[in-house]
């Protein structure tokens, strides 16, 4: 009968999906049984470069003042030798006196186009502007508004940029991992890449991937190619540039970075949708140029960066062809195997074994996915990095850890809807009244 053929068919069509999708995580379960790798550090050294942060701000009164204070009153790195720019990006509010109040030096950007009212923009703006003035720097930090970073990271950096290293990210962490159980579960899947990914890649030769808040640049680099992206995940697009021009990118363990995260699902939705948005338009553009790269230079990067990202296409299937596939088949094999439906293929009998066969498969594929690559890297996690995570012990963050695959399914659910929308800038609910306690 027809409608045994067309569950033969589509039956095919999943296992090459399955198969599909199941590299990368492949990839994410080798980076997380690697976890013993010892992490790579730089040698210290006497020689102090010039250092430029830069921050592009919207309106974040809120913020912006004790971003740039704690910069200057807690890095151990001469106060001679850096600098905080700030980009006052079409603000309304008072983030230009509060960001010079605090030390900064403030580039104001007015733009009457709303297309351009989004970071990129400003990051590009603040960049021209240093290249212009007298002053001449060695590399650049760039931060978000409400980041804050650990008291040795210019030392750090510095140290990696004094070993010939001319791009570099670090750690990422939650400014707020210990507000609620929803940001544990938040925190702990952004600091998973930090841990496991970056430091394999890192002890395997393998570049990092986004240079995104607390990035380290050559400044040479800016100066050749200026904050050259164009889409909605600008940071990410930097990455894949230079990349692609011959670059190396790597990572720096110790130095950390802690941003305010989202607190809410309403908060969470609008980030994601956005990045799943950029993310899957970079996928179609530079991704691609990754692939094929690899094949005429062999440089493992390439490759092991296309698949990472497959993983928002991946999203799209889980949430769409693998829920829609099996209530299809269990189904149809449930009308089958009572005899409801004719079949000639196979006997009634057979095809409630595939049934139960299949019950069972998705039990058990349910029960590895959420137990052992979701609690298990939870776990895992914060009991190897509690402390940059925020925490005084681990038992703070246990919690966060057994509702690490619940947000994976947010992430996966938001990260989709992102791609089939118009994704827009919203303001970030800040967590003022967590962060004015302090770490």
């Amino acid at each position: 009968m027809w409608h045994e053929y067309m569950y033969n068919v589509l039956n095919v069509i999943n296992n090459i999906v399955l198969t599909f999708i199941g590299i990368p995580f492949a990839l994410q379960l080798i980076y997380m049984f690697l976890f013993w790798l010892k992490k790579k550090t730089y040698k210290r050294t006497d020689k102090k470069n010039r250092i430029c942060v830069l921050i592009p701000a919207h309106n974040e009164e809120d913020v912006i003042y004790d971003t740039v204070k704690r910069i200057y009153d807690l890095q151990n790195y001469p106060k001679e030798s850096f600098k905080v720019f700030v980009v006052a990006d079409n603000c309304t509010d008072k983030t230009k006196e509060l960001a010079e109040k605090a030390g900064a030096t403030v580039f104001v950007h007015n733009d009457p186009d709303p297309s351009h009212h989004v970071a990129r923009y400003a990051i590009s703006y603040g960049y021209e502007k240093i290249k212009e003035l007298d002053e001449k720097f060695d590399f650049s930090i760039r931060l978000d508004a409400d980041n804050w970073i650990n008291n040795d990271f210019f030392s750090l950096m510095n140290d990696c940029y004094n070993s010939g290293v001319e791009m570099a990210r670090p750690y990422e962490s939650a400014l707020n991992m210990t507000q609620n159980n929803y940001t544990k579960a938040c925190g702990l899947y952004y600091s998973f890449d930090s841990r496991f990914s970056s430091r394999v890649r890192e002890r395997l030769g393998i570049d990092a991937h986004v240079m995104g808040p607390g990035s380290m640049i050559s400044m040479d680099i800016i100066n050749k190619y200026g904050y050259d992206s164009e889409g909605i995940c600008d940071d990410a697009e930097f990455c894949y540039r230079r990349m692609l021009d011959g670059y190396r990118l790597h990572y720096v363990e110790d130095a950390v970075v802690y941003e305010d995260l989202p607190s809410t699902l309403k908060d969470t939705l609008a980030k994601n949708k956005r990045m799943g948005a950029g993310n899957v338009r970079l996928i179609g553009s530079w991704g691609l140029k990754m692939f094929f790269k690899f094949f005429t230079t062999f440089r493992l990067s390439y490759l092991e960066m296309f698949l990472t990202y497959l993983f928002n296409i991946i999203c799209v299937i889980l949430c769409t062809w693998i829920p829609a596939f099996y209530i299809y088949s269990v189904i149809y094999l449930s009308l089958a195997g009572t005899g409801m439906i004719e079949t000639s293929l196979l006997t009634s009998g057979e095809y409630m074994q595939i049934l139960i066969t299949t019950l069972i498969i998705i039990a058990i594929c349910l029960s590895v996915l959420f137990a052992f690559a979701g609690i298990l890297q939870g776990v895992l996690l914060v009991c190897l990095d509690y402390k940059k995570l925020g925490a005084k012990r681990i038992r703070d963050l246990i919690s966060g850890a057994f509702l690490f695959p619940c947000f994976t399914v947010i992430y996966c659910v938001t990260i989709t809807l992102g791609i089939f929308s118009k994704p827009k800038w919203t303001k970030v609910n800040r967590n003022k009244s967590y962060l004015e306690k302090g770490k």
